[in-house]
């Protein structure tokens, strides 16, 4: 039965890992899937078009929409037939709540599995992520450890090697802003 999944983690937890990971399995069963990414999150190119890498090297050629996109006109738009068909979505927190109710509409005809944070460097929920709290038929965290060998919980902002908990809300980084 498809339904919306909401997987999240602390920055570094592998959630892209996971996503990739998750398309290859469902390939390797004869599946179609359509890896999309939130339009902001386009710091990894590869031969010109935008990807999905994780930090251990796994990298796919991705899809990218802007908040103003409508997710069930542009999936709809990029599959001709609904059967044996699944939706990942990567850096799910930089959606609309409008955004993930569509996704929550295209859930009723295909598994939609989003990948993402749950909440920013002020440890306050990201939209996209607080709806998918709300609405999500399942959610699971992406267990990740903190440099002090404790379990992660939380995004910590860095510039020029200070913490920060000031700021715009999102400022796209890796490993250079944030741990």
């Amino acid at each position: 039965m498809a339904k919306l999944y909401f997987k999240y983690g602390t920055m570094g937890s592998s959630k892209t890992a996971q996503a990739l990971m998750c398309k290859f399995n469902y390939e390797q069963k004869g599946f179609k899937v359509l890896l999309i990414k939130p339009l902001i999150d386009n710091r990894d190119m590869q031969d010109g078009q935008i990807v999905a890498r994780s930090r251990i090297g796994l990298s796919s050629p991705c899809f990218t929409f802007g908040v103003e996109r409508n997710l069930c006109d542009f999936v709809a738009e990029k599959t001709k037939d609904w059967s044996d068909f699944v939706v990942i979505v990567d850096e799910v927190q930089f959606c609309t709540e409008e955004q993930v109710n569509q996704l929550h509409k295209v859930s009723e005809k295909v598994p939609v599995l989003c990948y993402g944070l749950l909440t920013n460097f002020k440890t306050k929920l990201f939209a996209g992520s607080k709806r998918l709290v709300e609405i999500a038929e399942s959610i699971e965290e992406i267990k990740s450890v903190c440099t002090c060998g404790q379990k992660a919980s939380i995004n910590a902002r860095f510039i020029d090697g200070k913490l920060v908990t000031e700021g715009a809300e999102i400022m796209i980084g890796a490993d250079e802003s944030y741990q």
